[in-house]
């Protein structure tokens, strides 16, 4: 039994043919169901069970190799099992500094900043210079006295941009992962409730988090441009000090397509490294947590090119709306209302309200993946309804998972009837004629 969450119930069968049947239930549910089967070799089962997932042999402890057209994994190891994420942070600290600051201001070093560990630019405390150019120094060559002038400089204290951090976190969904520290160092702290929460995240919320800063964010271009950049220079504010800078990216010279990425290490999270990659209108998005410990810092690189090689090599870029049968309005009965004109009416027609740019629902999908599109609509719906009204939806799915869904709209108004409104009706007719 499935339960669509709008009060919709479903029943959903599976035959030997590998095809759903979908009862009613209720007052409502699904008005049509257009399912394209792949091959799955095994009948119906496949269809219960998933397709096992091809084992690759990584050496990370959590990884997440997640389309980045549609945000489903596809694949995982330890996808949700929280880990140290060391300077992996650092892409979202990149992109809060991006929406919530000014690249060409000055931005002055504290005391705590200048006392950073390595790797560092070294400020002292002071110092000033661009946010622009400290964005550079934090993604090419990771400095952490950078993040932390960022930090002060975007939250007003550090405190107050792990606040901005984590409740970023929760719009994205990534209920597994809790800030401490703009840089990724090891941390620890104990909340207001008294439970001890340590800097972490997992695989799968790491990919998310990247996938808003390279797709979703209205800082999205800046963000690139600055990830792939290979050199950068700058001065502090009385041109004292000059600061050089090169992108340890090696995946931007390692495969073709490469996107964007960031890289991470600490003592309590090993090698960590999330990146993206974008070939023949594919987006892959790949996180790696605790990908091997010194002297082993190549093994992030190898199970990189694992993750996206089995990418490119098994998934398509697919468009579900096109390739499912396009949506007609379907009619659904307004009990109690009519639409006077004419030809009088008692139903609706539930229809799609899209510009053309948003006819498309693409996902990167393996040719024996299921694909169905449901629609979702009442059996009846009550007087009286306004033109425009959400009465539906239309769902597309890849294996089950719900990748899109689409409202539908009422394409006419209809009246409560009453013995008083029709009798002003057809009084008006009358008059009318006359």
């Amino acid at each position: 039994m499935e339960h669509d969450g709008g009060g919709h119930a479903l029943a959903v069968l599976l035959d030997g043919t590998s095809h759903l049947t979908i009862l009613n239930l209720f007052h409502g549910g699904i008005q049509s169901v257009n399912t394209i089967d792949g091959d799955h070799g095994g009948g119906g089962l496949a269809l219960l069970v998933g397709l096992e997932q091809e084992e690759l042999r990584l050496y990370s402890q959590s990884a997440v190799l997640m389309d980045g057209l549609s945000g489903r994994i596809l694949y995982g190891k330890n996808a949700e099992q929280i880990r140290p994420m060391a300077s992996t942070t650092k892409i979202m600290t990149c992109i809060l500094a991006l929406e919530n600051g000014k690249t060409e201001e000055w931005v002055s070093a504290s005391s705590y900043a200048a006392s950073q560990p390595k790797v560092r630019m070294g400020v002292r405390k002071g110092e000033q210079y661009r946010l622009k150019d400290l964005l550079y120094g934090l993604m090419l060559e990771s400095y952490n006295d950078a993040a932390v002038m960022i930090a002060e400089f975007i939250g007003g204290t550090r405190e107050g941009f792990a606040a901005m951090m984590n409740e970023k976190a929760r719009e994205l969904g990534c209920k597994d992962t809790w800030f401490i520290t703009p840089n990724g160092l090891d941390a620890q702290e104990t909340d207001e409730k008294g439970e001890i929460h340590t800097h972490s995240t997992t695989a799968k919320d790491l990919a998310r988090i990247l996938l808003y800063c390279i797709q979703e964010s209205p800082k999205k271009e800046e963000f690139l441009k600055i990830t792939r950049t290979q050199n950068h220079g700058f001065y502090d504010l009385e041109n004292k000090r000059q600061i050089q800078c090169r992108n340890h990216n090696a995946l931007l010279d390692m495969m073709d397509g490469a996107l964007t990425g960031k890289t991470g290490f600490t003592g309590g999270a090993g090698y960590s490294y999330v990146g993206a990659l974008e070939k023949n209108g594919k987006l892959f998005i790949i996180a790696l947590l605790g990908c091997g410990w010194p002297p082993h810092k190549t093994w992030k690189w190898s199970d990189a090119r694992s993750l996206l090689s089995y990418g490119m090599e098994n998934y398509e870029k697919t468009d579900l709306y096109e390739r499912c049968q396009k949506t007609e309005p379907l009619p659904v009965k307004a009990d109690g209302g009519i639409c006077w004109g004419e030809q009088p009416q008692d139903h609706v027609l539930a229809r799609e309200d899209l510009r053309s740019e948003e006819k498309h629902v693409y996902a990167l999908v393996k040719k024996e993946e299921k694909q169905e599109k449901k629609v979702f609509l009442p059996k009846q719906l009550q007087a009286p309804v306004k033109e425009g009204q959400k009465i539906g939806r239309v769902c597309y799915y890849v294996e089950g998972e719900l990748l899109r869904e689409i409202p539908l709209y009422s394409d006419r108004q209809i009246t409560k009837m009453t013995f008083w409104g029709t009798l002003e009706h057809i009084f008006g007719l009358w008059v009318h004629k006359c």
